[in-house]
């Protein structure tokens, strides 16, 4: 086998995508982190969707063997890699990559084939209505001319089938801002922008309390902020922001960057997770109290229980840790997945699951040596994990394109969604139906895609209620408001909008100066919050 050092590997990787046309830049590469951080055609990408980039960079190099496996040429080489978008290269494996290259191929070739006999068809029906055009009287011309409209909207109707397609008793619908009422664009009196991160900011959460909001960047610490109560535009923050550093002396002396933050349930505690591998707790004040020491490779996310008593982490070392908040000490580590854990999510105080980009999903427990369930169903690296607010529903969303449901109470997945056309980032449960604060209301499940597309979903049924159409770019994140009347969605595309979940529009928008990665409310659902690749953080304020 050959045996090469992290160098090259950058180099080969590097040369790789730029001989094939893209720019990669702001590199940061170790054998044991992983990715820290890459831009992509000036889309900075966050960390949790790079875990597994390192691990493609030699399969990139089989894939370029394959291809020129049929002898082509240097120029064919590159023609056959002008198919693939940039994004391809971070959620596709070799041999994906070499199947799109094909199939694209055979579409334009096919495409050429069918536009040069439409070419040799459309002289042929000119000749022919140019020899029928004089006998035509203007009322024949009037019924042709009926029918192929008729027909062209019948053509339009089946063209949608992603939208249309898929059953139950009200047909799901595609919104966009063209086709509704205009949305307002929020004014900038009605935004607080927090300046003081000096590099992109990938999390953001709101204390329980309501009047603290942290925030968490690759510039190696966290923020806590303090925002008064009331509008923005009379509100004054009331201190400087809290700043918690992730590293002793020099900032730059290994990559520390936060990347996950999750606060307690009565927010005296917030508990950060950094590519260094250490989960610390804070006070809200912003003092240390604990460094979590034991996982071997960066956290991407971490979750406290509802009693507060446990923490748990999951990490690129392929493991998930408990740990007791009471010794500082780590509890049970489980070691199942056979790749990196991207999430984990409690169940219960005890209970919890873990997802890997092995494609599987665990349920696990405190004081258990092995799983109490795994789920296994997708086909590729499950990125999400959520339970329903009663703990019964585990909901999951994959690079394969889907989005599912699971019960406890069956190994098999109970609904399969499949109408996103490109991977899918996150997913959210609305805090609504049985379990919730707002129980009489019908519980929603969203996800979130690269697609740009936003999906909610009727849990009972496992279809489509709305494809929410409003972004240009991949869509990083989605929360609902408390009273689970309206969602938050923010991505690469510089905009937050805020969608009304009964009625499928965007009712206000936000345009920021770079991609949203995080957007959180507020516990009284009258500000939201978002964190940007141009180093700030905004609060807006909502009222309708």
């Amino acid at each position: 086998m050959i045996s090469i050092n992290s160098t090259e590997l950058n180099y080969l990787v590097f040369r790789y995508l730029h001989e094939s046309g893209y720019t990669h830049s702001a590199y940061a590469f170790g054998f044991e982190a992983g990715i820290n951080k890459s831009t992509v055609d000036g889309n900075l990408v966050p960390p949790g969707a790079l875990v597994t980039f390192l691990q493609k960079g030699l399969q990139f190099l089989e894939l370029e063997a394959d291809l020129g496996n049929d002898l082509q040429s240097d120029a064919d080489m590159e023609d056959d890699f002008s198919f693939l978008q940039p994004l391809d290269f971070i959620t596709k494996d070799a041999y994906q990559l070499q199947k799109i290259v094909r199939e694209k191929k055979d579409r334009m070739n096919a495409a050429n084939n069918e536009s040069k006999q439409e070419s040799e068809r459309e002289v042929e029906v000119e000749r022919k209505e140019e020899e029928i055009r004089d006998d035509k009287s203007e009322k024949h011309r009037e019924q042709e001319i009926g029918k192929e409209e008729e027909k062209s909207n019948q053509d339009r109707s089946e063209m949608e089938p992603e939208e249309n397609g898929t059953g139950g008793g009200v047909e799901p619908m595609e919104t966009s801002p063209s086709s509704t009422v205009v949305p307002v664009e929020i004014p900038s009196s009605d935004v607080i922008v927090l300046e003081g991160h000096t590099s992109e900011v990938f999390a953001c959460a709101w204390s329980p309390s309501g009047s603290l909001l942290a925030s968490g960047s690759g510039d190696s610490t966290a923020r806590i902020w303090t925002i008064a109560s009331g509008s923005c535009r009379s509100s004054i923050q009331n201190e400087p922001a809290r700043v918690l550093k992730h590293f002793k002396g020099r900032a730059n002396e290994k990559s520390k960057d936060v990347t996950t933050l999750d606060w307690n349930d009565d927010g005296t505690l917030l508990a950060t997770g950094s590519y260094d591998g250490q989960a610390r707790i804070w006070g809200r004040d912003g003092e240390l109290m604990t460094t979590l020491i034991r996982h071997k490779g960066p956290i991407f996310s971490l979750k406290w229980n509802k009693e507060g008593d446990y923490l748990l982490s999951g990490s690129v070392d392929k493991t998930a840790i408990v740990w007791d908040i009471k010794t500082g000490e780590w509890k049970q580590q489980f070691e199942f997945h056979s790749a990196p854990t991207l999430d984990v999510d409690w169940r219960d105080n005890t209970s919890f699951a873990t997802c890997s980009t092995d494609g599987t999903i665990h349920v696990c427990k405190v004081g258990e040596n092995q799983p109490i369930k795994t789920f296994l169903g997708h086909q590729g690296e499950v990125n999400a994990i959520k339970w329903d607010p009663t703990g019964s529903l585990l909901a999951s969303c994959s690079d394969d394109h889907t989005a599912k449901i699971w019960s406890m109470k069956q190994d098999k997945y109970l609904h399969d969604l499949k109408e996103h056309v490109k991977e899918i980032y996150t997913i959210r449960w609305s805090p609504t139906g049985p379990g919730s604060h707002n129980p009489n209301q019908q519980l929603v499940l969203a996800s979130a895609s690269f697609d740009s597309r936003i999906k909610l979903w009727d849990v009972e049924l496992g279809t489509l209620i709305y494809s929410l159409y409003g972004h240009r770019d991949p869509v990083y994140s989605v929360a609902f408001s408390p009273n689970g009347e309206y969602l938050a969605s923010g991505s690469m595309d510089k905009c937050m909008h805020i969608w009304s979940v009964k009625e499928g529009r965007i009712v206000k928008t936000y345009t920021g100066n770079g991609g949203i990665f995080e957007v959180c409310w507020n516990k009284d659902g009258d500000k939201i919050a978002a964190c940007f690749a141009n180093n700030n953080v905004c609060v807006v304020d909502f009222r309708m």
